[in-house]
This record gives structure tokens, sequence and C-alpha cells, in this order.
């Protein structure tokens, strides 16, 4: 039900916003287009927002000069959600409406008929509420919207992306044709462009921290394999020392080898930098490579000599 409830409370917020009547008019044209059904013999709405029912109600009432035009029928469904169905049985009333927005069954709006450019936002407002939904982004990034007709799609499709750069996907799923959006940024430009800032705001909110916990968690990674490597490293370091101390012994090492040598060997857990710090004087991290490598060289001539197989690193 989380899912549900941001898109719950996007379409809440973009009502909220709807605040004179040419935005209310756009709105609604946008809900007709992509309503259930739209004719001369049914109009159909359905929705799972109060919010939304409620405002087709007023405007219909408003457009209509009739305030029961819409017959509002409830059914409460398994999951506990409540589907209102929103019907227009008066043909005079739905005939009015149609002539209002100059709209046929077609649903294809000339473009005449389309609204100032500055009222597109209320435009996308209205098909996202008729026909949208958005995912709760903490589990996932996805916009969809469930068109009537492939047409339908087109049209909306080439209003996202000549007017706002924003390239939907298509698909049929269901004999449903579907419109997506799973781009994070994309998604949070459509919430503020249809009057939901404070939802988009939330998922930018939840993008940067799930980036930060990737970058975290990348970062601890890293960390996890390189101290594989320096423990691999260290044993191999440790096999070599214990060899040279039980054939030649450590005493037969030059000063600086064998004192790196015993620090080593005391402390498996050092990385490099490490070492280099715990001689005195401290050397850098290559200067303490350098001497554990002059180790493994004289561990691989006595294993040689020895006829010893050399371990694999």
């Amino acid at each position: 039900m989380e899912d549900v409830s941001f898109s719950y409370r996007a379409k809440e917020e973009i009502i909220s916003k709807i605040n004179s009547k040419p935005k209310a008019d756009v709105c609604m044209m946008g809900m007709l287009t992509y309503c259930n059904c739209l004719s001369d013999d049914e109009i159909s709405f359905l929705t799972e927002n109060k919010a939304v029912a409620d405002f087709f109600v007023l405007n219909t009432g408003r457009i209509t000069g009739n305030e029961n035009a819409v017959l509002v029928t409830e059914q409460k469904k398994r999951n506990g959600v409540v589907l209102y169905a929103l019907d227009i049985p008066e043909r005079e009333d739905r005939l009015t409406l149609l002539d209002y927005f100059r709209m046929d069954k077609s649903r294809r709006l000339e473009e005449a008929d389309l609204p100032k450019e500055k009222f597109y936002p209320q435009l996308v407002a209205g098909i996202f509420l008729a026909c949208g939904s958005v995912n709760n982004p903490e589990k996932k990034y996805h916009m969809e919207f469930v068109m009537p007709t492939i047409e339908l799609c087109n049209d909306f499709g080439m209003l996202l992306i000549d007017n706002y750069d924003i390239t939907p996907k298509h698909v049929e799923r269901k004999n449903a044709q579907i419109v997506y959006i799973k781009e994070s940024e994309n998604i949070i430009d459509m919430l503020t462009l249809m009057g939901a800032p404070m939802c988009s705001l939330e998922l930018m909110n939840v993008k940067m921290m799930k980036d930060m916990r990737n970058k975290i968690n990348r970062a601890v990674n890293c960390d996890n394999a390189n101290i594989e490597k320096s423990l691999k490293a260290a044993e191999k370091q440790i096999s070599d020392i214990e060899l040279i101390d039980e054939t030649v012994g450590l005493y037969s090492l030059p000063d600086n080898l064998q004192e790196i040598a015993e620090l080593r060997y005391n402390n498996p857990d050092y990385n490099l930098k490490d070492l280099g710090a715990a001689i005195d004087p401290p050397i850098s991290r290559s200067g303490a490579n350098h001497r554990l490598q002059k180790i493994a060289e004289i561990a691989d001539r006595i294993r040689v000599e020895k006829g010893l197989a050399l371990k694999e690193e």
C-alpha cells in the first residue's frame, strides 16, 4: 500500500495547486481525454483518490450547470482501497461537456483546441490524474500511464518530448497501452511540472540517500577487497620470513631487512604504510614494500636451492 500512498499524495498535491478556472478547465480536459470511457453515450471515470473524485464532480457541475451531473458509486476493494466510479448519466450533460472542450469519441485534440502553452503543465497533470501512477521511490523509480489507445500514447509522448525533453517508453500489457518513465530525474521533473513539488523533493531526498548508501557500499566493498589483498600478501610475507628463519636464520639478513621481517611477523594485520611508520626512523610505504620484496627474493632462492615448490599467491 506504500506505492499507492506516494501516488495518492502526489495527486492530492496536484489538485491543491489547481487554483483558477483556466487551470481547472485544462486539467479537466486532460482527465476527460484519458478517462475510462468518453462518448455521447457514456462518460465514465474511475479513481481511487477522493480528492480527484471530488475535483471531477465539482468541475463537471460547474461546466454543465448541474451540480448533480456526476453519479458517484463507491466500491471497496479487497485491499481496503475505495474505488470511485464516476458516471454522467444524462446525455445532455455529456454533450455539454464534449461541446465545452470540443471533443468527440476519438479523444484526439486538434492543435487549435489545445490550451495555451503556459497551461500545458495542467494538461499533463490532468492526464496523470486520469490514468497515471507513480511508485514509492524507496522501492523503485517508476511512473506510468495506462492509456486508452495507442494514438493517445503517441500524442502524450510527443507532448512531453517536444515541450519538456522527456522521452517516455511504451509497452503493451494485457491489451493495455502503457507509457512509462523510469529515470529518476525525469520523474522528478514530471512531478514538479504537474504541481507536486513536495513529492518531487521527497523523491530527490530518497535518491540522494540511495546514492550515498551505494557510494558507501562501494567504498566498503573496495576496502574489504584491499584488506583481503593485504592479508593474503601478509600471509605470503610471513611464510617467506618463517622459511628464512628455519633455514638460514633471520640474523643472516641485513639489519634493515631483519627489522622489517620481525615487524611483519609480529604484526600480520599491518599494511605497508603501518610497517613503514613503525620502523625507526620511519620509511615510506614504497620503502617498506621494497624491503619485503627483497625478503621474498631471498626466500624464493632458498626454495630453489632446497627444491621446494613455490607457493601460489
